[in-house]
């Protein structure tokens, strides 16, 4: 039986490429986790802001954009008033309301593009690591031509342009979304790669090639998996860059176009009463700190939890 070579080696390139599992446990993530107080009050406050968006709107069923004729008296009304919780705007539309619809518009254009830009950067990493050579270097150099845009002046000016052009509030919305998504992944292109790097020379990719698997299969099967932890941390904080830069463009009066409202539009119509209405806004500049602090301490936590050489 000593003799026999394929008898010797079938069973530890089994083993190897079983093996070919995430560096740190699951229920050991959990542990670490937990630990971390602030991030586990931060996933908490991210869900808070979730369930906010995707409920309000049942619980609190007022049309964002009706305007209370009967109370309103030209300024905003203020928080208790006629039956407005948080008070009304500078134009007489219940505040609370518009909260709920601006968290739909501002989490869903920042989900949706941090989306995007996961899927084309970890293609893109993936394709770069694994094959290394000519492939690598455009693709590493297509990603430099990429971090050389400034992205805030260019959405400037393609919003400008779409506004011009089109009346269609909801296209605003998909220009910003692409554009972000498509101009946002370099990062995670890089953390891929790099993990890819030293991921295609691990025991297990070894074994999977000796075994025959083709290469769609060892990068989606054995080496994506191992590549998932610093992606998700990257993910996770580019959630909040997001939004921070949707609140930009919509202040600036580029993004979110009225009448649908985004937490940025409502900061921006809210500056000339801001005198005498100061809770127009604060709420929604509360709404965007809390939910972007939230998600910061929620990827500091996964960084540490996913990080296999913490203890």
């Amino acid at each position: 039986m000593q003799g026999d070579p394929e008898l010797v080696t079938a069973v530890p390139v089994a083993a190897v490429v079983a093996d070919a599992g995430t560096d740190v446990p699951r229920n050991l993530v959990w542990r670490r986790f937990r630990r971390h107080k602030i991030a586990l009050i931060g996933a908490l406050v991210l869900l808070a802001m979730i369930l906010f968006a995707a409920l309000g709107h049942v619980v609190y069923p007022v049309d964002p954009n009706a305007i209370d004729q009967a109370n309103w008296t030209g300024y905003p009304l203020a928080p208790g008033v006629a039956h407005h919780p948080l008070g009304t705007d500078e134009n007489g539309r219940d505040l609370l309301a518009r909260l709920i619809a601006g968290s739909q518009i501002s989490l869903t254009v920042a989900f949706a593009a941090v989306l995007i830009s996961v899927v084309i950067g970890t293609v893109l990493g993936a394709v770069s690591g694994f094959y290394g050579g000519t492939i690598d270097f455009w693709i590493m150099r297509a990603t430099d031509v990429v971090l050389c845009i400034p992205l805030l002046p260019l959405l400037l000016v393609l919003t400008a342009i779409v506004s011009a052009t089109s009346n269609k509030a909801s296209l605003s919305f998909i220009v910003i979304v692409l554009l972000i998504g498509a101009l946002s992944w370099p990062s995670i292109a890089r953390l891929v790669r790099a993990s890819f790097l030293s991921l295609r020379e691990r025991e297990f990719a070894e074994a999977a090639r000796a075994i025959g698997d083709n290469d769609a299969r060892i990068i989606f099967r054995h080496l994506l998996p191992n590549a998932v932890a610093p992606i998700i941390v990257s993910a996770t904080l580019l959630v909040a860059g997001v939004i921070l830069l949707e609140s930009t463009l919509s202040f600036l009066g580029f993004g979110i176009q009225p009448p649908q409202a985004s937490w940025g539009n409502m900061l921006a119509n809210a500056e000339s009463n801001m005198s005498i209405a100061p809770w127009v806004a604060i709420f929604p500049g509360l709404c965007i700190l809390v939910t972007v602090l939230a998600i910061n301490y929620l990827g500091d936590g996964l960084r540490d939890a996913l990080d296999p050489k913490m203890k």
